[in-house]
C-alpha cells in the first residue's frame, strides 16, 4: 500500500511540473509575439543661429516704433500771448512775474555788450523780432533755454529740445559777442554836411515809433 502511494505522488509532482513547463512556454510565446512599440523620432536643430528648416516663414512686418522728432515752437506773437496771460496770473496770485525773455528763444537774440555790476557780470542783449534790448545775468530763463555762463565776450547758454514722446534733450550753445559792422563804423565818423546850418526855428524833430514789446 505504501508502494502505490508513493508512486502516486510522484505522478502527481510529474504533472504539476509539466503543467508548469506548458505554462511558462505560453508566457514567452505570448510575450514575443507582442509588437514593440517605437518612439517617434525627434530631430533637433542644428545650432550656429540658421534658420530652422521645419519652422514656418512668416512675412517680413514693418516696425510699428513712431519716429521722434523735435515740437516745433508757436510763433512771437504767440509767445508774447502767453507771456501776458503768465503774468497776469503771477499777479493775480501774489507771487514775482516771469521776466519778458521768457517768450524769447536763443537765436531770436544777439548780445550786443558785456559789462560788470555790482551783481556781477551782465549782457545787453537785443531781441530781433521786437528790436528791444534786455539786460540779462546767469540763471536767466528763456522759451527754449537759460543762460548758465557770462564770459569776457561771449555767453554759454544749455539749450532745451522738447521731443515728441514728451523727453527733453539739453546741449551747450555759445553766443559770442557781436561785431561791430564796417557800416556803423563809417557812419560814427562820417564828416558833417557842408549845407549852413538850419535856423532853430526850421528845425523839425521826429520820434521814432514805438516797438511793440511784452509788457
Amino acid at each position: 500500500m505504501t508502494h502505490y502511494t508513493k508512486i502516486i505522488r510522484y505522478g502527481l509532482a510529474g504533472i504539476a511540473l509539466a503543467v508548469s513547463a506548458v505554462n511558462g512556454g505560453f508566457v514567452a510565446n505570448t510575450h514575443a509575439q507582442e509588437p514593440e512599440v517605437t518612439k517617434p523620432v525627434v530631430i533637433k536643430p542644428v545650432g550656429g543661429g540658421g534658420r530652422d528648416p521645419f519652422k514656418k516663414i512668416e512675412p517680413f512686418r514693418l516696425s510699428s516704433k513712431k519716429v521722434v522728432v523735435a515740437v516745433g515752437t508757436p510763433s512771437i506773437e504767440e509767445r508774447i500771448a502767453q507771456y501776458k496771460a503768465q503774468k497776469l496770473a503771477a499777479m493775480n496770485a501774489h507771487m514775482p512775474a516771469p521776466k519778458p525773455t521768457t517768450a524769447l528763444l536763443l537765436n531770436e537774440m544777439e548780445i550786443i555788450g558785456i559789462s560788470r555790476t555790482p551783481r556781477g557780470y551782465a549782457a545787453i542783449v537785443e531781441a530781433t523780432p521786437i528790436k528791444l534790448s534786455y539786460v540779462i545775468y546767469p540763471g536767466e530763463r528763456f522759451y527754449d533755454g537759460q543762460l548758465v555762463a557770462i564770459e569776457d565776450n561771449r555767453l554759454v547758454f544749455r539749450r532745451e529740445t522738447v521731443l515728441s514722446d514728451g523727453r527733453r534733450t539739453r546741449s551747450v550753445e555759445i553766443k559770442p559777442l557781436r561785431q561791430v559792422r564796417p557800416q556803423s563804423l563809417m557812419s560814427a565818423t562820417q564828416a558833417a554836411p557842408a549845407s549852413p546850418p538850419v535856423a532853430d526855428s526850421e528845425k523839425t524833430s521826429e520820434q521814432p515809433a514805438a516797438a511793440p514789446k511784452p509788457e
